[in-house]
């Protein structure tokens, strides 16, 4: 299901909520019950349940993972192509 963040445009208040996809968005905000409570656009999140595919490949991680190379410790947007990074 998916993960929903919700801010209080009354008192600032600002919670998680996981509810289905075909859930009415909330309204009443828990904290102050203002009708100002509005679902935020942030970053999409989920949580899995139960046993499949996620529970054997992802969710434990894995240690065999490879070392992270010097390229990819470069600043972001520099790409190891320029004055800092030699070839």
């Amino acid at each position: 299901m998916p993960i929903y963040e919700y801010r209080c445009n009354s008192c600032g208040f600002q919670k998680e909520h996981i509810q289905k996809m075909s859930d009415d968005p909330l309204k009443t905000c828990p904290s102050c019950n203002a009708d100002t409570y509005q679902k935020q656009l942030s970053a999409a999140g989920f949580q899995l349940k139960g046993t499949g595919w996620y529970a054997t490949d992802f969710k434990g991680g894995s240690s065999s993972a490879p070392k992270p190379s010097e390229a990819a410790a470069a600043p972001a947007g520099c790409g190891g192509a320029c004055a800092c990074h030699p070839s």
